[in-house]
């Protein structure tokens, strides 16, 4: 293993440790009571060669019982008859069996504890840091690999922590005190496991050299597979409309083959195993019995050593399984780990700022000062370029501009959800990245393109924006937004409960409400991402004249594919290929600008064929 390899992999061990926590203790006592159980385990064989060799034996008048560890005997009790020693021995190694019982269900509550501390732990740190990740950070990981790291990684993470502190430490020293018990009865038989334990232990090194890289790529066509399977769940009304479910399905049944045949690659060798583990144990009994059936017969060992040898030999077989069964499980676990220390290694791309300039947001001003942004560090090329532009508070700022003309990556640098390669982004005159982010985006409100609701009811969604409003101040946003006609139409009005991502509401609603939920947060900057598309012109105006009437405070950013939509505002951008090719106002730029020029009079055109085929079908009526 390469010195890289070995840092990498102990960067990922020390991540998972530090989510080890409060659950320390429970971990150790795991680990303790597994020690006992195993202890007593390991004994009872050794009374019950007693009970044979000497508790069977004629005409037995006096016995001192005594303990062989090594080359020293203690003694623990003395009978004077058969029967006494029977019973004693018998009554000792009930003792023991159920103290052994007892530590073995304590470690396993024990071990199930810490575990699922463990994995809780490790689950809440990976929730949290995604909530640290700015859209830079998101957009590398694929929402499907976030999951999966949350479900599947995670519980293979938690289960192998669980085999680690219970049967990561009761098979080494049961394996210990087991092959020490058998030498100290036979130490010649015992050369037998010193050829069995080279075959297994090279075996397992075999098997995770071998397997390791065919797990990680499973995992990672995992990740394709939840995310075909989310794709298909959130979109499944368009699956139903355009009867796509055949196609669906045997996408679905491509990836899972897929899935399937892999798991198959890396499980096949893992398979053999048990087979190994099998041929070397019966080998080794077969070795046993005939070496010690052959030093019965001579008179060098009694039958009660023999069966406590036999039992000794199946505990150290036992425990080797054990140790391939744990090596098995870190070996799936070992990939996953390293999938889940990717999200812990990452660094998000937006820090807060621990010293920030102002502790507020003066007013709505915002001004891009020669600004150049890219998505990508190692692009050359940028999607915004030489970007000036200075907005007072209070204005409505329309922008408009073709597809991929940079419309929406021009005021996701606002709130700071990007931070920009050169230049400034200034809001009420102070630099975004000189403000704590909370603080930032507290003071400016964005409804994106894909309006997101949540279940639970109206009132609920909107309190979003502010957890403390009032029913005057919901309303007020509401009636503002243009929704509270509509909300009191549904019997049960703010109280109405909304179905996952708001499904029992129609597209305009959600815009409406997604809106409303804005306005809540009484913003400094409020940004519309082409979010009154869903609703009619009318509408559209009404909602445009609320935020001017009832917001007038409010510095607006209007993204709008309609020019009726942005028309009245102050002023309007038109983007063009990530540069602003104009501003100004409507009249302005529709004197002035090819670009306006061509989008005004392609949807004036529109409207006025539509309103002749309108009039025309009036006539004829």
């Amino acid at each position: 293993m390469s010195k890289k390899k070995k840092k990498k992999d102990m960067n990922v061990l020390g991540a998972l440790a530090g989510c080890v926590g409060e659950y320390k203790l429970a971990s150790v006592l795991t680990s303790v009571f597994v020690v006992f159980e195993v202890v007593l385990e390991v004994f009872i064989p050794i009374i019950m060669s007693q009970i044979i060799d000497v508790g069977l034996e004629e005409g037995l008048s006096e016995y001192t019982f005594t303990l062989q560890l090594g080359a020293s005997h203690t003694p623990i009790f003395t009978v004077h008859s058969n029967t006494d020693f029977i019973v004693i021995c018998g009554v000792m190694m009930v003792v023991m069996a159920l103290f052994s019982l007892l530590f073995g269900v304590l470690s396993g509550k024990f071990a199930a504890y810490a575990a699922t501390g463990f994995g809780s732990n490790v689950r809440q740190k990976i929730y949290y840091k995604v909530q640290d990740f700015s859209f830079a950070n998101l957009d590398r990981f694929t929402t499907a690999g976030l999951v999966t790291r949350l479900t599947t990684d995670i519980t293979n993470v938690q289960m192998s922590y669980m085999m680690v502190i219970r049967v990561l430490v009761r098979a080494p020293v049961m394996l210990a005190l087991a092959l020490g018990m058998a030498i100290s009865i036979n130490a010649e038989l015992a050369i037998v496991f010193a050829v069995a334990l080279p075959v297994i232990v090279v075996g397992l090194i075999v098997g995770i050299v071998v397997v390791f890289p065919r797990f990680t790529k499973m995992l990672k066509k995992y990740d394709d597979m939840n995310e075909i399977t989310q794709e298909n769940l959130i979109a499944i009304r368009t699956v139903k409309t355009f009867v796509r479910e055949d196609h669906e399905t045997k996408k679905f049944k491509k990836i899972s083959a897929l899935v399937q045949k892999l798991q198959f690659s890396a499980e096949k060798i893992l398979v053999i195993a048990m087979p190994l583990m099998q041929c070397v144990a019966f080998a080794c009994i077969i070795a046993v019995v005939w070496f010690g059936g052959n030093n019965i017969i001579a008179g060098d060992m009694y039958y009660g050593s023999f069966a406590a040898f036999l039992n000794y030999i199946m505990q150290i077989l036992m425990s080797l399984g054990m140790v391939a069964m744990v090596f098995v499980m870190l070996v799936l676990s070992r990939a996953s780990a390293g999938r889940i220390a990717e999200v812990f290694r990452e660094v998000p791309d937006i820090a807060d700022n621990p010293s920030p300039a102002a502790e507020s947001v003066a007013d709505g001003s915002v001004d891009f000062e020669n600004v150049d942004f890219s998505y990508s560090e190692k692009s050359d090329v940028l999607n915004l370029e030489h970007i000036d532009l200075h907005v007072k508070s209070g204005e409505i700022v329309g922008v408009i501009g073709g597809t991929g003309s940079a419309k929406t990556t021009l005021v996701q640098l606002i709130p700071r959800l990007y931070d920009v390669d050169s230049g400034a982004v200034k809001v009420g005159g102070v630099d975004v990245r000189d403000y704590r982010l909370n603080t930032l985006r507290d003071a400016v409100a964005m409804v994106l393109q894909k309006n997101v609701l949540f279940s639970g009811t109206i009132r609920d969604n909107l309190k979003w924006g502010n957890p403390d409003a009032t029913e005057e101040q919901i309303e007020h946003a509401a009636r503002a937004a243009q929704a509270h006609d509509f909300i009191t139409s549904f019997p049960d009005g703010y109280d109405t409960e909304l179905g996952q991502g708001g499904v029992n509401v129609s597209g305009g609603q959600k815009q409406r409400l997604c809106i409303a939920r804005a306005l809540l947060k009484s913003p400094k900057v409020m940004i519309l991402d082409d979010s009154t598309s869903a609703v009619d012109t009318a509408t559209d105006a009404a909602i445009r004249k609320g935020l001017r009437e009832e917001f007038g405070s409010t510095t607006v950013f209007i993204i709008a594919q309609r020019i009726s939509s942005v028309q009245d505002a102050d002023k309007i951008i038109v983007m063009n290929d990530g540069k602003i090719d104009a501003v100004g106002t409507h009249e302005e730029l529709l004197a002035g600008n090819r670009i306006y020029q061509d989008v005004y009079y392609s949807q004036q055109r529109g409207s006025d064929e539509a309103a002749a085929v309108y009039a025309e079908e009036e006539v004829q009526a």
